[in-house]
């Protein structure tokens, strides 16, 4: 059965580094810096976050999902209601391969489970599968790398700030352009 996170995954996911659910206060990507009163608050919280490349601009579905074709951008100057994404927990266990829940109710996924630079993504999945299963690698300081299900990670093309040829699933390492500042508990 899927739900959002368990209150033992948000935990986890808080103590390596993403803005308390509350969103008053950024946690640290140290795990003694964990701000127990943030993580109790957030229990049973749906976990909403934005993922912000390294340029500063943010990830988009357009549409809000339910897309194969021009599917995601990367060029939003500020999170709206197309750059959130619900993290799913699976409860697969650890690292969590999250699903990430489009504003539509759909899920993202990694075409052909990644290693790709064309038709890379789609936002039209009904339900979470081998695809959908896309895991967040601590890069410290609230940046992370979105690896999918065959070991490759996402690349905001050009680091950002693009409405054509977005993002990659073909990388094998991880760069600046694999980076992704995530910032949780948006409403």
């Amino acid at each position: 059965m899927k739900s959002a996170l368990t209150f033992s995954a948000l935990s986890m996911f808080l103590a390596f580094g993403c803005a308390a659910p509350t969103g008053e206060s950024e946690i640290e990507s140290d795990a003694d810096n964990v701000e127990t009163d943030s993580v109790s608050q957030a229990q049973n919280a749906p976990t909403v976050c934005s993922f912000q490349t390294i340029n500063g601009r943010y990830l988009g579905a357009v549409g809000g999902g339910g897309r194969t074709t021009d599917v995601l951008h990367t060029d939003a100057t500020r999170v709206g209601s197309w750059e959130k994404f619900t993290l799913v927990d699976p409860g697969e266990g650890s690292p969590i391969p999250y699903g990430f829940m489009t504003k539509t109710g759909h899920y993202l996924s990694a075409v052909g489970g990644g290693g790709r630079i064309t038709d890379v993504m789609h936002s039209d999945a009904a339900s979470y599968n081998a695809w959908e299963r896309l895991t967040l690698v601590s890069q410290g300081g609230g940046y992370y790398a979105i690896q999918t299900v065959d070991g490759h990670y996402l690349t905001a093309v050009g680091g950002g700030g693009r409405i054509t040829d977005t993002i990659h699933s073909d990388a094998t390492r991880i760069g600046a352009w694999e980076k992704f500042r995530v910032t949780c508990g948006l409403r």
